[in-house]
This record gives C-alpha cells, sequence and structure tokens, in this order.
C-alpha cells in the first residue's frame, strides 16, 4: 500500500506539468477581449473639428481668389500709371517746348537786329555771343549774354585797398571766359578806388553813399537779375538783394524807355571809347564796347547814339561804365577791342564771366 500511494504521489508531480502547459495553450486558444474603461467616442474626431476644417479650407479657397483678383488689379493699376506717367512726360515735354517758343521767338529778333554772332561760347551755365558793331560813325563790339546760372558772372575786386588790375588780368586769375571793365575809380597816392557804393559777395566795400551828381549803381542781384539806378538810403538798394555791383554814371535807360541825359556828359566828352551794359526782358544781357583813338571827345560814340541804339535793340534797362581809357572786353583769352591807351589800363573792378 504505502508503495503504490507513493508511487501515485510521483506519477501525480511528474504529470503536473504537462497538464499545466496543456491548460495554457487551451485558455490561449480562445479569443482575446479588451475592454475600455473610457469612451471611446473621445479618440474619434468629432464632426465640430471635421467642419472647422472645411471652414478653414473653405478660407484658404476665398483668399486665394481674392489674392489673384488684388494681383490681376495691382497689374492693371500698375499698367494704367505707367501709361498715365508716359501721357503725362509727353504733355510736361509738350508744355515746355511751347514755354520756349516765344523766348525763341523774342531772342530771333533780338540777333535778327544784331546780325550774326562770329564768335560763340556754349556751356550749361551760360551762352555768350559776340558780334560787331559798326553803324558807321563809330564801331566796336556788342556781347549779349544769357545767364543759365546765376553764379556764372561775378565781379573782380581786390581785396587789397587801392589795388587795380587789367581786364585780362581779372580773367586770367579768375579763370573766367569773358570780362569788361565794371565802375568808375578815384585815384589817391597812385592808387585806384572804387567810385562810391560797391558791393562785393552781398556787403558794402567801403559802405553805402548815397547817389549824388548822376551817379548810378549797376550790379545783379540773387537771381542773376541786372539791377541798377539811384539809390538815397542803403535800405532801397537793400531790398534789390545786390550780390556786386559799382557805380558810374549816368543810366541810359529805364523800363524800356530814354532816360535824361545830364548835359554835361553830353559833352564830356562827346564822343569817346564807351562800355556799356543792359538788360532785355527775358533778363539776357547786352554789352556795348565801343572803340576810339584817345579821350578827346573826337572819335568813340556819343551816348545819345548808344542810347539810340540800346533803343532800337530792344534793351529795357541800360548803364554807362567807366569809359575812355579804361574801356575794354576780353574772350576767350583774347582782348578784343582796341584799348585807346594803346594798351589795357588797370581798374579797380571788372565784371567776369564763366563757362
Amino acid at each position: 500500500m504505502i508503495t503504490v500511494k507513493r508511487l501515485n504521489r510521483f506519477l501525480m508531480l511528474s504529470t503536473a506539468p504537462f497538464v499545466g502547459i496543456i491548460l495554457c495553450l487551451l485558455l490561449l486558444q480562445q479569443p482575446l477581449v479588451i475592454s475600455f474603461t473610457e469612451p471611446v467616442e473621445q479618440f474619434v474626431p468629432s464632426n465640430d473639428i471635421r467642419s472647422a476644417t472645411e471652414g478653414i479650407k473653405s478660407d484658404l479657397d476665398t483668399a486665394k481668389v481674392l489674392a489673384e483678383s488684388t494681383s490681376s488689379s495691382i497689374q492693371r493699376t500698375t499698367e494704367l500709371y505707367n501709361s498715365t506717367s508716359k501721357t503725362m512726360q509727353s504733355i510736361a515735354n509738350m508744355t515746355a517746348a511751347q514755354a520756349k517758343k516765344p523766348e525763341a521767338v523774342y531772342n530771333r529778333r533780338i540777333q535778327s537786329k544784331l546780325g550774326v554772332p562770329y564768335e560763340v561760347v556754349d556751356s550749361d551755365r551760360i551762352r555768350i555771343e559776340l558780334f560787331k558793331v559798326n553803324p558807321g560813325t563809330y564801331h566796336g563790339f556788342a556781347m549779349k549774354i544769357k545767364l543759365k546760372d546765376p553764379s556764372a558772372m561775378q565781379m573782380a575786386l581786390d581785396d587789397k585797398p587801392g589795388s587795380s588790375q587789367t581786364t585780362l588780368q581779372a580773367v586770367l586769375r579768375g579763370g573766367a571766359v569773358a570780362g569788361i571793365n565794371a565802375g568808375g575809380y578815384a585815384e589817391s597816392g597812385g592808387k585806384r578806388y572804387p567810385l562810391s557804393t560797391t558791393v562785393q559777395d552781398g556787403k558794402y566795400v567801403t559802405g553805402f553813399h548815397p547817389s549824388i551828381k548822376d551817379l548810378a549803381f549797376v550790379g545783379m542781384n540773387k537771381e542773376g537779375k541786372l539791377i541798377g539806378g539811384k539809390y538815397f538810403s542803403k535800405y532801397a538798394l537793400d531790398q534789390q538783394e545786390p550780390v556786386f555791383g559799382a557805380t558810374f554814371v549816368p543810366m541810359l535807360m529805364k523800363n524800356g524807355k530814354k532816360t535824361v541825359i545830364p548835359s554835361k556828359w553830353k559833352n564830356t566828352p562827346r564822343r569817346a571809347p564807351r562800355t556799356v551794359i543792359g538788360n532785355y526782358k527775358d533778363d539776357q544781357l547786352l554789352i556795348l564796347v565801343i572803340d576810339g583813338y584817345n579821350e578827346k571827345g573826337s572819335s568813340g560814340a556819343t551816348l545819345e547814339e548808344l542810347q539810340h541804339k540800346l533803343y532800337t535793340l530792344g534793351v529795357q534797362d541800360a548803364y554807362n561804365l567807366d569809359g575812355g581809357g579804361s574801356s575794354s572786353l576780353v574772350l576767350n583769352g583774347k582782348v578784343v577791342n582796341e584799348p585807346s591807351d594803346g594798351n589795357l589800363r588797370k581798374v579797380p573792378t571788372h565784371f567776369l564771366f564763366y563757362e
């Protein structure tokens, strides 16, 4: 009995693992079921998300259409702008051309009276035309000048009081293309000082001097326009804003009309070499430099003759500058006129012109 019991125990212990394995295999053959304690719907896209996605897509489609429309509109606007710009530029060019016609017509009228220039200087700053003047009783030169830049005309005046130089020296030292003698002078101790009111760089050289004995100031203002006349107060001249200028006698034309020439200057001397400066309605300048053999009254031009010449040429304002042996005209480094002294006289002031 004992032996049988032991044998049964041994068999049970020996077979137990196999029985366990068989049971496990049987259990594994059953379907696996997984259960969730949380609601399954939270892991599935909701209808709200789908609607939002569809809304975004619709907005993007609308934005695309709007962008394409805007781009097309910008392109059309750009084309219209370019077309309008071309049209406006064409109108501006036409207007400019029309505006220049009266100027061109006026200039042709002036030149028809002066003749054909035999020497011309033309640059971005200035245009100079040189003519011969020979009405029979006298001869000389006319220089018509258009200042395209106001700074193209300046006045030469040495900083050292009493110093003087010839017009040629002033032209060469200043690097100018042309020059003429300017105002009168007073001589003292071998030195020559500018006569009466003189302005340089907008400042009075020796203070303001009221006009006396028919003296007239002539110069240029900030806009490059010729100014001048008799001034009895500094305030009156200041209103003209002179940049530079000098003084001599007499004034010959004012506003296109002849002025009264003092009898003293009609006959002392009657004929002489002369330098005159004037302007036209369009602010072009006209300079006359008349030759003569001496200052004794036997050669050259009278002031009345020059006044009449200026009137027939259509000059508006004109002023007589220092004449006699002082009259000088330099262009392109050459002395154009024939100085009555046989050579150029040294004077304190010169009007210079620059290319």
